[in-house]
């Protein structure tokens, strides 16, 4: 993970759903800290102990009917006041089953196409005048599931409060698969690439218009993501050629950083089976087909296009991709992150065939680098040998083996997508502005996955069985005042260690190190595997835009 600080220009750098109901004829009494006016209507939030909630506000109109794949608008105005007290649908999600892992993934229960809605956690009492800090949350989920009920809030704003550093929580929802990463030359043709990340960026715009009548200071906002929502935290960071745009002045960025970027061809194959599977082959408008086309009848032909856990992984059917309007080419100038991660594309029943170097040569040029010279797979060789005791999980000797390609298979891919890229990131941001990088290395369940991807979600959330909040209040204070470190007089647990910025020392950058034991955490250093991630970083760079 990084921090990010974001200096003169401005690169800095969910929650269990529960169904909320009202006693029939019983009207929850009102107060000023649970209204809010805004410009196109009123709402009012429910009081919760310390904390008001605001559940469901729309920040869009809803993206249906012809506004399906094309960006976000704003909401219409209404007359009166409209509750905010549940949680909205989940934008539609892509299905996903892991055989080895039943239960797995439980996909929300409630979704609709008209999902463009968001949650505001604050503090039920807020001096007159005060403006909070927001922490503003990009969920996660692989840019193919997720929704905001994934982190509720509640946890932070309270340790906030405990912390005597109250800050205001603010979580949106975007559309995700198809639905928000829609790709191929007819897309390109209309300018609509990418409106998943519009949705996220009309919701901060939203937070900068809004949150100032909830308490909250809209030139004191930090951007925070896990997994896609961390890439996507990246890409904010890196559009406009660095700059926020005024919309936010920090970020966090827990398991994932920018990757590798398709071009928005590389999609027209994916954009040609959704035409297929919803009769759209012999229109002459077949992106207007698409929008027309019934939502069951889509979403049955999305689920029918590779997921994280098929044999493609984490080269993905829909993600951000170069449009030349978005996001156009860049070379990414960032490195560093750290965690021991099993890619999901093992547990493919596919994938856990490979079993000799010939078959994991083959999957690796024909999924990730197809332009891999006769040298690259000799240096692939050295820096990912054919030797199972060098595999992810890490440190673990022959352990944890499914077959004897898979800890190769998982060291490479966790690198590719997570630590060089998040390698690279952080050293190039490192000369620019503060970075502070973290690596968590508490044990997980069940061993295979190691270290696993978004293991360290509770300790930054503060959620779990007595939490230390170490990770939490470095968020806090992060949102607070652009440091994770807290002041000297702080009851935080993060006191124990004096966090340097990763500029500290570009030979041994410093990483905030979870460990188990009495101490927490302790100081390591971001030098492990060096040659293999500058290897990925170069071949990935070597990619970046292409319709591979």
């Amino acid at each position: 993970m990084t921090f990010h600080q974001m200096v003169s220009r401005g690169l800095i750098l969910p929650p269990i759903f529960a169904l909320l109901t009202l006693q029939v004829g019983a009207k929850p009494q009102s107060s000023p800290a649970s209204l809010v006016k805004l410009s196109y209507g009123s709402f009012e939030g429910k009081l919760s102990a310390n904390l008001v909630e605001f559940l469901g506000v729309p920040f869009a109109s809803p993206p249906v009917g012809p506004f399906r794949f094309a960006p976000p608008i704003k909401p219409k105005v209404f007359h009166g006041t409209r509750q905010a007290t549940a949680f909205a649908p989940a934008c539609p999600q892509q299905a996903m089953e892991v055989p080895q892992f039943p239960g797995f993934l439980i996909p929300p229960a409630n979704i609709s196409e008209d999902c463009l809605y968001l949650n505001v956690i604050k503090p039920a009492t807020i001096a007159p005048g005060a403006k909070l800090p927001v922490l503003f949350n990009i969920f996660g989920g692989g840019f193919q599931i997720g929704d905001t009920t994934q982190i509720h809030g509640d946890s932070l704003v309270n340790r906030s409060l405990n912390l005597g550093e109250p800050i205001i929580y603010v979580a949106a929802s975007y559309r995700i698969n198809a639905f928000g990463f829609l790709g191929g030359k007819e897309v390109q043709a209309a300018g609509l690439g990418n409106v998943g990340l519009l949705d996220q960026k009309f919701a901060l715009e939203w937070v900068q218009k809004h949150i100032a009548a909830f308490g909250g200071d809209p030139k004191k906002v930090t951007i925070w993501g896990i997994s896609a929502g961390a890439v996507s935290v990246g890409l904010h960071m890196l559009q406009n050629e660095g700059s926020t745009q005024g919309l936010f002045r920090a970020g966090a960025m827990q398991s994932g950083s920018p990757i590798r970027l398709p071009g928005i061809l590389r999609q027209q194959k994916f954009f040609d089976s959704l035409v297929a599977d919803t009769n759209c082959t012999a229109s002459s408008d077949k992106l207007k087909c698409l929008r027309d086309a019934p939502f069951d009848q889509l979403v049955a032909a999305i689920n029918r296009t590779p997921s994280i856990f098929s044999y493609e992984s984490m080269n993905l059917a829909w993600q951000p991709m170069v449009d030349g309007k978005v996001i156009v080419i860049f070379v990414v100038h960032d490195k560093h992150h750290v965690r021991s991660f099993i890619p999901r594309v093992l547990v493919s029943p596919r994938t856990l065939q490979h079993r000799t170097n010939a078959q994991y040569i083959e999957y690796m040029k024909s999924n990730y680098f197809p332009n891999l010279t006769d040298k690259d797979l000799s240096a692939f060789g050295s820096a990912y040998p054919d030797d199972v005791t060098q595999g992810s999980p890490f440190y673990t000797g022959s352990a944890n083996a499914l077959t004897l390609q898979y800890k190769r298979l998982a060291a490479v891919q966790g690198d590719l997508a997570y630590q060089a890229p998040r390698r690279l990131f952080s050293e190039i941001a490192a000369k620019t502005q503060p970075v502070y990088g973290f690596r968590y290395m508490r044990p997980s369940q069940p061993p295979i996955l190691g270290i696993r991807h978004g293991a360290d979600r509770d300790e930054f959330v503060g959620d779990g069985t007595n939490p230390d909040f170490i990770g939490t209040d470095a968020l806090i204070y992060l949102t607070r005042n652009g440091d994770p470190n807290p002041p000297k007089d702080s009851k935080s647990l993060l006191t124990i260690v004096k966090w340097e910025p990763y500029s500290s020392s570009l030979d041994r950058p410093p990483l905030l190190t979870f460990v188990d034991g009495e101490s927490l955490v302790n100081i390591t250093f971001d030098t492990y595997r060096s040659e293999a991630m500058e290897l990925l970083s170069r071949l990935s760079l070597n990619e970046i835009g292409k319709p591979f």
